[in-house]
């Protein structure tokens, strides 16, 4: 399962009502709609996501959907940013991505898979299909560059992407240059030329420069957008805005720390304190920045900075959600930490508060993280872990990890453990087994046995979750060995994981049966390897991960296969044919075209050759993206593609 979606980034930004008309730049774009990439890249301040607005506007009715998405830091999770991507070219285009859609709330769901499941879509497209990622620069997760590779590979003919970036993604830039297949729009097509300054200057900011004037600031500025603008509401109200200009002078950063002063300092006292703290938020809407403030009327304060051009972006038609652009938010946050010093972290601390009242955990613990408020974030972290487990959150969770410092972790055991999981998945075997030992040496008494409470000085907030810890110690121990091919420590860590686990603790009895059977598997004993994975479907048929159970239920076949029980392989499979069958409603589960392959060589034992043909014709129709992810299997997850823990 994925979190709800923010719909707001998959509209389109309202056109700002003071644009300058650029229709060299609109023609340049309309090439895009018949490229594979569009790539639009300067520094902060250049109007790159307006021109793509303008753009878009001249678009005729008749012509290509368009599908936008608007990016932040959250989106470097992978199944969170392809979620978005195919959310957003679903409201384009309806229907589209819906097996996509499936694949990606799967817990055995790989992007790859997704993503081809996707290309299908796209492949029957009867209209072109406009993708624009504006902020693609906020991403810097290497497998999210490597699937958009991928993608790129294979793009249909009628999709096109358009990517809005401060810096060059690591994307096969050159080759798709040297294929005509790209169209750059750089910092140097961006700039002003001296007829859009001045239309800017006198017309839309109505400040009767004179031609000198507008060639003196244009110049100084070299065409950048946002410091035009910075100057021109800096200049507003003044009788001699020659000498302003005159005395206009410095790089681009002094720049603009000058002139946001000049606009903050012209700003009644109560606008400038909103400013300021409110600056620590990445979106703004009424009652969060009441909340942060201390103060009421933060809707109509936000309405009137959009009408006075105060650098705010609204992210719906609605007007309740804003941003500020960008490089001004940066300003107002130097400024904030310089005023108000330590009181940055008390705005953390309020925004955290509303953010929780809101069911929005993942903004919570971002502030108390940017307040310092170590205690509250952990206790977030813990009430809200189960929740990123299930919904596969990793990136966030190793986020977590190294956002928060150890010995706040190291009296919680509940937490500490999660945190473990994140470092498993990572393959950092060395700190797993330390943080393994820090925890275990907190809970268990010299006898050695486990706690039914919290030992005094540790801190648990999920007491349901407390219970689990030993057996999850003891799961990872086991885990830890299997990397070692400690093949009997293997198995004797994951049996007494087994006897710890709860009774209603499926996930790890699950995950610990899994184990136990790969290293059974692994060592010869058919017997217990099969014992051990009936366990672990049992588990996961109760909580839900039918695509694991597939995965599963193909190492029991094979098992059989081995004794020569061959009907009682063929019975597995068929009855985990059964189970991920496709609905009205739903696909096929991931996994049914590995049952069939399954199912084909079983045939083949048999010198059925009519049989076998049969299910692979099936299998190749259903395709990859409805077959198991192949994962070394030091990996927790029962069946190579089951629940990590």
């Amino acid at each position: 399962m994925i979190a709800a979606l923010l719909e707001s980034k998959c509209r389109i930004p309202e056109r700002r009502p003071n644009a300058v008309a650029r229709p060299r730049l609109a023609q340049h774009l309309s090439t895009a709609s018949r490229s594979p990439l569009t790539v639009v890249s300067a520094p902060a301040g250049f109007g790159k996501t307006t021109v793509l607005i303008e753009w878009l506007a001249t678009i005729p009715a008749d012509g290509p959907s368009i599908a936008w998405l608007t990016l932040d830091d959250r989106d470097n999770d992978p199944a969170l940013f392809w979620t978005y991507v195919v959310s957003a070219m679903g409201a384009a285009t309806t229907g589209l991505g819906d097996a996509a859609t499936q694949l990606l709330t799967s817990s055995a769901a790989s992007t790859e898979a997704a993503l081809a499941a996707l290309l299908n879509d796209l492949d029957g497209l009867t209209r072109d299909l406009v993708l624009v990622l504006d902020d693609y620069h906020l991403i810097q997760t290497p497998d999210i560059h490597e699937a958009m590779t991928f993608l790129l590979d294979h793009l249909p003919p009628r999709m096109h992407l358009v990517l809005a970036t401060r810096v060059d993604p690591p994307l096969p830039l050159a080759r798709m240059r040297a294929r005509g297949q790209l169209v750059e729009v750089r910092a140097a097509d961006l700039r002003f030329t001296a007829d859009e300054a001045t239309q800017y200057l006198n017309g839309q900011m109505g400040l009767d420069l004179s031609v000198g004037d507008v060639a003196t600031l244009d110049g100084r500025t070299e065409g950048w957008i946002a410091a035009l603008q910075l100057a021109a509401l800096s200049m507003q109200g003044r009788d001699n805005a020659s000498a302003f200009i005159a005395g206009f002078a410095g790089d681009d950063r002094y720049i603009v720390d000058y002139l946001a002063e000049e606009v903050l300092a012209r700003q009644t006292p109560d606008v400038r304190d909103f400013l300021l703290k409110t600056a620590i938020l990445e979106r703004l809407t009424g009652p969060l920045c009441d909340a942060v403030t201390g103060l009421r009327g933060g809707k109509a304060t936000l309405v009137a900075l959009e009408r006075a051009n105060l650098f705010l972006v609204p992210l719906d038609d609605r007007r309740q959600w804003y941003r500020y652009h960008h490089l001004f938010a940066d300003v107002l946050q130097t400024h904030l930490v310089d005023e108000y010093g330590t009181d940055v972290n008390e705005l953390h601390g309020r925004a955290s508060v509303w953010f929780e009242a809101n069911d929005a955990s993942s903004e919570a613990i971002s502030h108390a993280l940017a307040g310092e408020d170590w205690g509250r974030a952990a206790g977030l972290m813990e009430q809200t872990m189960p929740t990123v487990q299930r919904e596969r959150r990793e990136v966030e969770l190793r986020r977590w990890v190294r956002a928060l410092p150890y010995d706040v972790v190291r009296v919680r055991p509940v937490l500490a453990i999660a945190f473990v999981g994140a470092l498993a998945q990572a393959s950092d075997f060395e700190t797993v087994g330390k943080r393994l030992s820090d925890v275990e040496d907190s809970l268990r008494a010299a006898d050695g046995t486990w706690p039914e409470q919290a030992p005094a000085g540790l801190v648990v907030v999920d007491e349901l979750e407390f219970r689990s810890v030993p057996a999850r110690i003891q799961l990872y121990r086991a885990a830890l060995a299997l990397a070692r091919s400690d093949l009997d420590g293997t198995v004797e860590r994951a049996q007494e994981a087994l006897s710890l686990t709860p009774p209603d603790d499926d996930l790890t009895r699950a995950s610990a049966g899994a184990l136990a059977g790969l290293a059974a598997w692994t060592s010869g004993d058919l017997a217990g390897a099969h014992a051990a994975y009936l366990q672990t479907v049992d588990g996961l048929v109760s909580f839900g991960w039918l695509a694991d159970v597939l995965g599963c239920c193909i190492t029991i076949g094979d098992i059989r296969r081995t004794q020569g029980r061959l009907g009682d392989a063929e019975r597995i499979y068929r009855w985990a044919l059964e189970l991920g069958a496709p609905t009205p409603q739903d696909p096929p589960l991931r996994g049914t075209a590995d049952m069939h392959v399954a199912i084909a060589d079983l045939m083949v034992e048999r010198d059925d050759v009519a049989a076998a043909e049969a299910h692979v014709a099936v299998s190749e129709r259903l395709g990859e993206h409805n077959g198991l992810p192949q994962v070394p299997p030091t990996r927790l997850r029962p069946g190579g593609t089951g629940p990590g823990q």
